[in-house]
């Protein structure tokens, strides 16, 4: 193998990974043009056909972008982005007092959100319809999660695990019955 083969791989390897993560960004970036076009009174069920039309065109570019990368250079990527979001989640005990404003602070805005409509149907008018505090609620829920931990986040997780099993620390680590 000569120098120029050798040398030619890792430049030809940056290339591909720097155009993929600019398909993986434009794959994402294609949302904004839904509040775009919202924004400058585009008929509702237009929306509704560039969401479809952009659901389908997220797949499809994040197909292309595994397929310009490679699998190592995908796998290089997913690190970079999930390895940094991984770092953001708060790891270690939680206090009572930060427990329990963390259980306000989710489940404030899902009960808020829960009876909304209902509010609506019996009082009308009586529910300000502010986005900024529907915005609010949404912050205060995924704010909750770095409240209440990283531990919470594995509670929330073993809902959806059909084995998992309640262990409480306090029993000897004896498993819960129902």
């Amino acid at each position: 193998m000569s120098t120029s083969q050798i040398n030619a791989a890792p430049v030809t390897a940056a290339w591909r990974f720097k155009l993929g993560i600019g398909i993986f960004i434009l794959a994402f970036a294609l949302w904004l043009l839904i509040p775009l076009g919202a924004s400058m009174g585009v008929p509702g069920p237009r929306i509704a056909a560039m969401t479809g039309a952009i659901f389908v065109a997220n797949k499809v570019l994040l197909l292309a972008c595994i397929a310009v990368m490679g699998k190592a250079g995908f796998q290089q990527l997913k690190g970079m982005v999930f390895g940094y979001a991984k770092g953001l989640a708060p790891s270690g005990p939680v206090g009572p007092v930060r427990h329990a404003v963390g259980l306000v602070m989710f489940c404030l805005p899902l009960l808020s959100a829960t009876l909304e409509p209902y509010v609506d149907q019996f009082f009308p008018g009586l529910r300000p319809n502010l986005w900024q505090l529907q915005a609010l609620g949404d912050l205060m829920l995924i704010a909750s999660f770095f409240v209440l931990g990283g531990d919470f986040w594995n509670k929330i997780r073993a809902l959806f695990v059909r084995t998992a099993k309640v262990v409480d620390s306090r029993d000897g680590g004896a498993a819960a019955g129902i």
